[in-house]
């Protein structure tokens, strides 16, 4: 052993608390460090990734003597003084030194364990958290105080998610204790951008002025960021104290606030690109409720409008109605909005018109301004009573509502699956939401036949392939229609779902309502319905190219425009193996072989849908699709 290592031997390490305690004092105004401090390098995660069940198993074997006394202990053994709580850590320290496992394995083997001595577990994950000099015996205290930690160990918990391997653990430890602070250590961790940093900024100083200005302050294109940022700038801002503090007409500023109060809450209940994260935010009903008490004290316009008809369609069927409401509270909350949106001066705001677009855009150039608020104004038509009807009886049972978002938001058609009032996707398929009416109506999906048919209600916001779909068979049984046999990604961790029974004159009717509705639909998406339409009835417009239709839609991002996905094979056909000859001639073949894709994009142009999706289909009978700009 030489000198040095001798020397480091014999002087005991500093916790790991006190290293970041430390490291935090160094920050000027208490600022948290964007991605956290690193830990000592003697200290770092290997980067080994052991097998699951290999890894909980050793851990148990560590911790299980630790947590759980033996079943044939005697009295004074199961419940050892506070002096042998120092021994345990001592234990459990030596005992993980060589573990090659991750702080995942931890917190599940950890939030699993039987624990009968809550007041022991709480003492000894203190001890871990507090004196642990390595990075896993602390991670077994932040699990153990995920589960029963106190409002006093706030300040530790605070301080050790600023070491970036520890960060995600000490955030679940103090969800559970102090959901702000818990946010803001999240934020803190997370946030690098510089035009949002000035928020978390001020958290940390807690200048209350200054967290409202950067609140207001932030992008307008943050919600790229994902729904998780959004939801915890809600919590660590308390969001649902500044709404219930605004006094709207003493201070017309506030309006902004407020406007932006109700865009995050939306943001957050979104599928689109995430979870939807108003789930997982305990005071949301309560924010809604501060949101919608304000409401009438809004400007009128048409932006503003926008955004409480957008609450009110989420109220009504979105995530946001599988919320814990008490009888008749979320109603109520509907009724608020009705009331301020029937009001004259709002009333004024978008007159009677034409639902159907008879303002679209003309040949002449438009600004991006006008063309955004002439969107709106017609969505607005087409949409304001829909939130708004009360739907009783066995029609409540099962409803397919369609609806667009606010083209001033993102996202695109969605095809909402009502069981008594809940929306089913979000119920049990948290990871994207329900799949188009183009896919699930048009081509008549939905429809009950004596043989069943499986059919895809949604898919993951990312991919099957990643995060998996959601399925149902549908078959009639008599007169009956069943759906059953559900499938879920093979690692779901959900209960069995069951057997959904409807009257099938019911059923039918619905259906066909559903299909036949296309008040809701902009004129990109008619458009879109009508060429789709087109394409099932010949198919040969597209096989005759070689060339699939890959999807069909409404621009997301522009709804003045209609979006044709096609695929075509990444090579010509080379005239061997399997897709050969005729194959070739009808777009028949591997689907791996069509990975080229080709975006056709049709604008709105101020003729009518039908019109549109006519010329599109005498263009795919005469030029190939391959070769559109």
């Amino acid at each position: 052993m030489s000198a040095q290592e001798e020397r480091s031997a014999l002087v005991p390490r500093p916790s790991l608390y006190a290293y970041a305690l430390r490291l935090h004092r160094g920050e000027p105004g208490g600022r948290l460090p964007a991605r956290g401090y690193e830990l000592p390098p003697r200290l770092k995660l290997t980067g080994k990734r052991p097998g699951w069940a290999e890894a909980c198993e050793a851990l148990e074997a560590v911790l299980k003597p630790w947590l759980t006394p033996p079943d044939d202990a005697a009295p004074d053994e199961a419940r050892p003084g506070r002096g042998d709580v120092a021994r345990a850590a001592e234990e459990i320290h030596r005992g993980l030194r060589e573990l090659e496992v991750r702080d995942r394995h931890v917190q599940y083997v950890v939030s699993g364990a039987a624990i009968d001595d809550e007041d022991r577990a709480r003492a000894l994950g203190r001890c871990l958290v507090r004196t642990g000099t390595a990075p896993l015996p602390v991670c077994v205290g932040l699990a153990l105080l995920a589960r029963f930690g106190e409002p006093e160990d706030v300040p530790y918990l605070k301080v050790l998610g600023q070491l970036r391997d520890l960060t995600d653990l000490a955030v679940l430890a103090l969800d559970g204790i102090d959901r702000p602070m818990a946010a803001l250590v999240w934020l803190g961790h997370y946030i690098e951008e510089p035009e949002q940093r000035g928020l978390v900024d001020a958290l940390a100083a807690g200048d209350e002025d200054a967290v409202l200005r950067c609140l207001v302050a932030l992008p307008r294109g943050m919600r790229s960021s994902g729904t998780t940022r959004v939801r915890r700038i809600i919590e660590a801002t308390r969001l649902v104290d500044v709404l219930r503090a605004q006094r709207l007409p003493e201070d017309p500023s506030a309006a902004e606030l407020l406007a932006w109060s109700g865009q995050l809450l939306l943001w957050t209940a979104s599928l689109h690109d995430d979870r939807a994260e108003i789930l997982r935010y305990p005071e949301a009903m309560d924010a809604y409720g501060a949101f919608v008490a304000h409401a009438a004290e809004l400007p009128p316009g048409v932006d503003h409008y926008a955004l409480l008809l957008s609450v009110a369609l989420e109220l009504h069927g979105g995530p946001s109605r599988l919320l814990d409401w008490e009888p008749g509270r979320r109603e109520a909350l509907l009724d608020a909005l009705e009331s301020v949106l029937n009001r004259p001066e709002w009333k004024a705001v978008v007159p009677d018109g034409d639902p159907e677009g008879s303002r679209s855009p003309g040949p002449d150039p438009e600004s991006d301004a006008a063309a955004g608020h002439r969107r709106r104004v017609d969505w607005i038509r087409r949409t304001a009573r829909r939130p708004f009807r009360r739907v009783t009886g066995p029609e409540e049972r099962l409803r397919f509502e369609c609806f667009e978002r606010d083209p001033g938001d993102w996202g695109g058609a969605e095809t909402r699956i009502l069981f008594d009032g809940r929306p089913l996707v979000p119920e049990v398929f948290d990871r994207g939401p329900a799949n188009s009416p183009a896919h699930l109506l048009d081509g008549g999906l939905l429809r009950a036949t004596d043989e069943p048919r499986e059919v895809q209600l949604a898919e993951a916001y990312c991919a099957e392939g990643c995060c998996g779909a959601l399925y149902v068979t549908i078959r009639r049984d008599g007169d009956q229609v069943v759906w059953s046999d559900w499938r879920l990604p093979a690692w779901w961790d959900s209960p069995e779902l069951p057997e959904r029974r409807f009257d099938a004159a019911a059923y039918d009717a619905e259906v066909a309502r559903a299909e036949n509705d296309h008040s809701w639909a902009s004129p990109a998406y008619r458009t879109a319905r009508l060429i789709a339409a087109g394409l099932r009835d010949r198919p040969d417009l597209l096989t005759r190219w070689d060339v699939r239709l890959h999807w069909i839609s409404s621009d997301f991002r522009n709804r003045d425009c209609t979006d044709v996905s096609l695929l075509y094979r990444t090579e010509p056909d080379s005239g061997q193996g399997p897709d050969t000859g005729q194959n070739r001639a009808t777009g028949q073949g591997r689907e791996e072989d069509f990975r080229r894709q080709r975006m056709w994009h049709i604008p709105v142009d101020g003729t009518s849908p039908e019109e549109r999706a006519a010329a599109a289909l005498r263009r795919l009978a005469t030029e190939d699709p391959r070769t559109y700009g």
